[in-house]
């Protein structure tokens, strides 16, 4: 088989090859030609009423699904949907050289005869990106859906609520963005080193026209936009933009505003669980989704809450009671499933992170990502509901792929592309009921440790090549290793600055305010142990690392 990755279901080469240059000839429907058009736009194809590519849409495909054909005298495509089309350019594109590429093809190139058939196993192929720790401007997140669409992987969550920031426009509530999207400094020291920073100023958002763009140029590549907004915890950049929203303001008392944090870990700022915030949440929600138009998806967080405040508020306690919930955990499960029915009146599914489902009854239509582990995404299956496997390992990229100094700073070590490889998202152990209700995995990257786009490409290829091949084709098929080699020059022509699988190049391992990792520290293994303990226990919802 070529190096095409992710290995498609059939490919059958053939004798012979056809000429695909600049300017040739395509045809069929307006949609499917325009998505091969976009796939192939380093060819510049030319609509044509009876083209050399023809493009037909065919009813018994389903979708994401195609199939095409290259002889001698064209190439004849069939796709079972305007994504399928798509990624019919897409796998067309890796037949060619590494240089279709780049931005701008030097000339022509024979591709090899053949046929291709493909679907993908899993719906749901997703990256998570977190701007809010530290912000990626827009143009990172566009040429992160043109890498992602390259690999057919589909879901981008962009993370865009922290403690450490703020990062969309809101016209509702301006303090938001004015207020909440940036900080005075950031932490530089290592874990449990006294704390030092540096004091630079860190900052940035979205504007909704912003949103709009990447939706759009998301949309026309076959990638949904999952936005995130984490709440009621992870809430100290929004409290310092509007303190009256803490918990600790319920009954009018005024305490000291948190700020926005200029370190990681965990605040104990959490918003207040009573209506005026749902209130204040609806309508910076429709803010967002009038931006990105139509939103299948919206992440309302859940997770690392400490519910003490809401402990010590009379109030919210009254309003538990009030509510007939047996405990604040029971509450914090009633927030996210009142925020839930927001969503669907707006035609939209609410996900959470595994807490949410830990802490009690979630509408049975809300997706779970379970990052504590294969038990609690089983259990979250069992009851209905559906996954997106999300777990720590080995699907957090925020960890080191190596236990080595010779990394750049990491939370921990080690996740490597063979893990990666090796992830089965609906394993055989597991009963079909509940394999049938994972819908995919995606792949983290958590930015504590990502300050720009450069750092972001090193932590995220190659092993998302893999974790694309395992999502798309359901597992790392034979040969991955040599097919991922090849795949590298493709990369290599879109200007990804990715890990070697021999290590870093020098000018990788830091530079201006990073350090080298410290190999040993947090271990992936343990810190999984205890995610999964934590699954179990009644403050669920308490951070866990």
């Amino acid at each position: 088989m070529a190096h095409l990755l992710p290995r498609p279901a059939v490919f059958e080469p053939a004798d012979g090859s056809f000429e695909l240059s600049s300017g040739t000839s395509v045809s069929g429907p307006a949609e499917l030609v325009d998505a091969v058009r976009l796939a192939l736009a380093v060819l510049d194809l030319r609509p044509a009423e009876s083209g050399t590519v023809r493009v037909e849409r065919d009813a018994s495909l389903g979708a994401e699904a195609y199939a095409f054909e290259v002889t001698a005298e064209g190439v004849r495509i069939a796709a079972g949907d305007r994504a399928g089309a798509f990624y019919a350019g897409q796998t067309l594109r890796q037949l060619l050289p590494d240089e279709a590429f780049r931005a701008v093809a030097r000339d022509g190139w024979a591709v090899t005869a053949g046929r291709v058939e493909d679907a993908p196993r899993f719906s749901w192929r997703g990256v998570h990106l977190d701007v809010a720790r530290h912000f990626l401007p827009k143009r990172e997140v566009l040429r992160m859906v043109d890498i992602m669409a390259a690999h057919k992987l589909n879901r981008l969550h962009l993370h865009l609520v922290d403690d450490q920031g703020w990062r969309v426009e809101s016209r509702f509530a301006p303090r938001l963005h004015e207020v909440g999207s940036h900080r005075p400094r950031t932490i530089t020291s290592y874990y449990g080193e006294e704390p030092a920073f540096d004091e630079v100023p860190h900052g940035g958002y979205y504007t909704l026209d912003d949103l709009a763009e990447i939706s759009a140029y998301a949309r026309a590549r076959a990638v949904t936009i999952v936005p995130e907004i984490d709440v009621p915890g992870h809430a100290s950049a929004v409290l310092a933009a509007y303190p009256s929203l803490d918990a600790r303001a319920t009954g009018g008392r005024k305490p000291e505003p948190f700020p926005v944090l200029d370190r990681w870990g965990i605040s104990p700022a959490i918003l207040s669980p009573l209506p005026p915030t749902i209130d204040f949440l609806t309508a910076v929600i429709d803010e967002i989704l009038g931006a990105l138009g139509e939103t299948p998806y919206v992440h309302v967080g859940g997770d690392e809450c400490v519910l003490d405040d809401w402990a010590a508020a009379p109030e919210i306690v009254a309003f538990q009671e009030e509510l007939g919930l047996e405990s604040l955990s029971g509450l914090h499960a009633w927030f996210l499933r009142r925020l839930a029915d927001v969503l669907a009146e707006r035609g939209s599914r609410a996900v959470v992170w595994d807490e949410a489902f830990v802490s009690g009854t979630l509408r049975d239509d809300t997706i779970v990502m379970p990052w504590r582990g294969r038990e609690v995404a089983r259990r979250a299956a069992e009851a209905g509901h559906d996954v997106v496997q999300t777990p720590v390992f080995p699907l957090y990229f925020d960890y080191a792929e190596a236990a080595s100094e010779r990394e750049p700073i990491a939370i921990g070590d080690t996740i490597t592309v063979s893990d990666v490889a090796a992830f089965d998202p609906a394993p055989e152990s597991w009963t079909a009921g509940q394999r049938e209700r994972v819908l995919g995995a995606q792949f983290q990257l958590w930015s504590e440790r990502l300050p720009d786009g450069r750092a972001v490409d090193y932590r995220a290829w190659p092993r998302g090549c893999a974790l694309a091949e395992v999502a798309w084709s359901g597992s790392a098929g034979s040969g991955f290793g040599e097919r991922l080699e090849g795949h590298l020059g493709r990369l290599d022509a879109m200007g990804v600055e990715y890990r070697p699988l021999t290590g870093p190049h020098p000018w990788q391992l830091g530079g201006a305010g990073r350090r080298r990792h410290r190999p040993g520290v947090v271990r992936v293994d343990k810190a999984m142990k205890h995610l999964e303990e934590m699954t179990h226990a009644g403050e669920s919802t308490r951070p866990s690392l």
